[in-house]
């Protein structure tokens, strides 16, 4: 009957993580109903530069991302030798997330008339609520594990720091650019609405998919490192706490690399072409 219960409670840890996932995947939606409206509209010339304007912000900062990402790597082969190689994919990754952050919540604001009285959208209309929250309640998790495996003494030395600043400095310049995408008022023009509205979207969302990286990866990693430790100790006691850690660690991992997943196909800047019932 114990292991039983293990089992199913296993499987119920796992189903945050696929519905985490799911709620990505539908965004495309969003994504895709916004990518829609540009093609079909004639942006005026200011929203034409615009867009320029705004792909080549993101590559610049994207491209100074990998730089850092490879000078962590270099420093980590300078401060730990050998040892180092285990750092390479997450300073490489650390510095990826950096750059699409720091892109987004720098953005230039755009050149064209606003209208007056300034009016601003909803973040309902850019991005689920739901989407927004999780990314804040898996930051909350990796702080509160971290946490507590410090005051358990399986967390020291330099990586506690680097486990709590990682997470926490992404959540904070992931809701400076949804902050700022939320204030910026709309554009005069009717035909340069729809630019207006992709660029939010893909701020939000691009802004809240990196910072959920950044964050579900260490916590399922603090999870699986905490469930094994634990499961590892004799007399521990119930078995079902390591299961539920250890199930916790899975699904924040699976959830992670979907996210990822979903950031890289976002990627690509808000295109504009020819209307596509033009005659």
């Amino acid at each position: 009957m114990g292991r039983l219960i293990a089992v199913l409670l296993f499987v119920a840890l796992l189903a945050p993580g696929v519905l985490l996932a799911r709620a990505w995947g539908l965004a495309a939606g969003r994504r895709a109903v916004a990518g829609g409206a540009v093609e079909l509209a004639d942006p005026t010339p200011e929203g034409v530069d615009t867009l320029r304007r705004q792909a080549a912000h993101g590559r610049r900062w994207r491209g100074l991302g990998l730089l850092l990402g490879v000078a962590g790597i270099v420093a980590s082969v300078v401060l730990f030798a050998e040892a180092s190689v285990f750092l390479w994919i997450p300073a490489l990754a650390v510095g990826l997330l950096a750059g699409v952050l720091l892109a987004e919540a720098t953005r230039p604001r755009p050149r064209w008339a606003l209208t007056s009285p300034a009016r601003r959208p909803g973040q309902g209309e850019q991005i689920s609520a739901w989407l927004v929250w999780s990314m804040r309640a898996v930051v909350a998790g990796v702080l509160l594990a971290a946490g507590l495996m410090w005051d358990a003494g399986d967390l020291g030395g330099a990586v506690a720091p680097i486990v709590v600043a990682v997470p926490l400095v992404a959540w904070l310049t992931a809701e400076i650019a949804l902050l700022r995408a939320l204030l910026r008022p709309m554009p005069a023009a009717g035909a340069d609405v729809p630019v207006d509205e992709a660029l939010r979207t893909w701020t939000a969302h691009l802004a809240t998919a990196a910072a959920s990286v950044a964050a579900l990866l260490p916590l399922g990693t603090l999870l699986l490192r905490a469930g094994l430790d634990l499961g590892d100790r004799p007399g521990g006691g119930l078995d079902v706490l390591p299961v539920a850690l250890v199930a916790g660690g899975f699904s924040a991992l699976a959830a992670g690399i979907a996210v990822t997943v979903f950031l890289v196909t976002w990627l690509r800047p808000v295109r504009s072409a020819a209307p596509a019932l033009a005659g």
